[in-house]
């Protein structure tokens, strides 16, 4: 082989090489964009879920005192920060824990719809049960795919993932009340 072939072996190589790495770069940044998205819905949809709470809290379903842990635990869950990953989980899983036991089973879920003015306020707080485990869902699959493509050693070696953070999981336990879930 001649100097020009090894010259344009060379030039080809790096071409694909610089291909590849343009690639996963922009594939990293649609990924963290991806969590962005997913991370803005999943507060959207628990910040809907506490409102929603607090409105059922406020209808006069329950007796006083499971109103007020309602309303409290609805109230420290929109207080969390959106920034402290750990304390707004634990606000959030602790608003999951006072709904299963504010709603413990289809008989008690169908004795409040019988006396609520509304009895399509427990299927909407359902509904935004079920979108806060779906919305989570999302988030942490996108998460761990962009996690799959940071451990990438090039990824690792030539910095493509800038100086964005490492992406993290949101946990916290979002089962909706099993009273609400056998319809």
């Amino acid at each position: 082989m001649t100097l020009w072939w090894w010259i344009l072996a060379a030039a080809l190589l790096l071409a694909v090489l610089g291909l590849y790495l343009s690639m996963t770069a922009g594939r990293l940044d649609r990924l963290h964009r991806r969590i962005d998205t997913s991370r803005h819905a999943l507060d959207s949809q628990l910040l809907g879920r506490s409102a929603l709470v607090l409105d059922v809290a406020s209808s006069g379903l329950f007796d006083p005192a499971t109103t007020v842990v309602l309303a409290d635990s609805a109230h420290a869950a929109r207080a969390a920060s959106e920034d402290d990953v750990v304390p707004r989980g634990l606000a959030e899983s602790n608003l999951t824990r006072v709904l299963v036991e504010a709603i413990p089973d289809v008989s008690e879920a169908d004795a409040l719809r019988e006396v609520a003015a509304d009895p399509t306020m427990l299927d909407d707080l359902r509904g935004t049960c079920v979108r806060v485990q779906l919305s989570r869902r999302f988030h942490n699959d996108a998460v761990r795919a962009c996690r799959q493509v940071r451990r990438q050693r090039l990824v690792r070696w030539l910095r493509l993932a800038g100086h964005t953070p490492w992406p993290e999981t949101v946990e916290m336990d979002d089962t909706p009340p099993p009273g609400l879930t056998a319809r």
